[in-house]
């Protein structure tokens, strides 16, 4: 027999990086069935989303339709350097508008997620309570949201591809630094600097951790939008042979993309909380397992 052949240290490196990415992602499944746990003990949850949607159809509506009956837009085309303000202001506005709906209904969800991770039994009367106690603090976050979008929208459009590059790591990094915002809000019910402050000082404590354990839910996002388009696929190429067979799998596809949002959206608050406890004080959330969350979740 030949000597043994010796792994060179990149190969050991290597493979010691892929089982823990292994590991990482198998944890973070089991997370990920963890808040679906969750869920199925307050279906109710999944009512914040649904209705945030639904506002946001009619926000779209209220802004669209007065700019189309206006003519704005042909008069925009038209005379594009004088009609900039005008714009301008629409666009905050929207952004303003569309910010507030999408962080009020997601404050009440992580009210009712925050009182079940405690050992709570929330209703729906509750999440609201919870928004509207913050809701200067609410409109604050919305408020310093839209300018943060607003600003790297224009910087976006006026550089070049480097530049938007960079906008967008800082984009990233917006994102990354104000994941905890909402639950910060909601339970300590502070201004959207202080909010910002805070949650930044939470993701040290988790960083790595907090980013790797969306992979589960990311997985479960990825599939369902993945078997819903190839159904809404199926249902357009089957149109001309049988419309109302390609029709009713259309709508099936279309109904099944949007309840996969609606649930990740509210496995995502649902994470975000219990992670947010854990990092706070230090405890497990209710209805996690302690050994799995630890393990996952150490901080720093």
């Amino acid at each position: 027999m030949g000597p043994a052949r010796c792994r060179s240290p990149l190969k050991i490196i290597r493979d010691a990086w892929e089982r823990r990415a292994v590991s990482k992602i198998r944890t973070s499944w089991q997370i990920a069935k963890q808040c679906w746990r969750v869920l199925m003990l307050d279906k109710e949850l999944l009512i914040f989303p649904i209705v945030s949607a639904i506002a946001m159809l009619l926000v779209i509506a209220s802004f669209a339709l007065p700019i189309w009956g206006s003519g704005l837009l042909e008069h925009v085309h038209d005379h594009p350097q004088a009609d900039r303000p005008i714009l301008f202001a629409i666009s905050f506005a929207f952004y303003l508008v569309s910010y507030f709906v999408i962080i009020f209904f997601n404050s009440a969800l992580v009210s009712c997620a925050l009182i079940r991770l405690r050992g709570g039994n929330p209703t729906v009367a509750d999440g609201f309570r919870g928004a509207m106690k913050c809701l200067p603090a609410i409109f604050g976050w919305a408020l310093l949201s839209a300018v943060v979008g607003m600003i790297l929208q224009s910087l976006e459009q006026r550089v070049g591809l480097i530049g938007r590059l960079v906008i967008s790591l800082i984009g990233v990094a917006w994102a990354i630094a104000s994941y905890f915002a909402i639950p910060v809000i909601v339970t300590e019910n502070v201004g959207p600097v202080e909010a910002l402050k805070r949650s930044a000082s939470l993701i040290r404590k988790t960083w790595g951790e907090t980013l790797t354990v969306q992979v589960g839910l990311s997985l479960v996002a990825v599939a369902a939008g993945f078997v819903t388009m190839l159904v809404i696929i199926g249902g357009g190429a089957l149109m001309p042979m049988s419309p109302v067979l390609g029709g009713s799998l259309m709508v099936l596809g279309i109904l099944g993309f949007f309840c996969g949002i609606v649930v990740t959206a509210t496995l995502h608050a649902i994470l975000t909380s219990a992670l947010y406890l854990y990092a706070e004080d230090g405890k497990v959330p209710a209805n996690f397992d302690g050994e799995l969350f630890k393990g996952a979740f150490a901080l720093k």
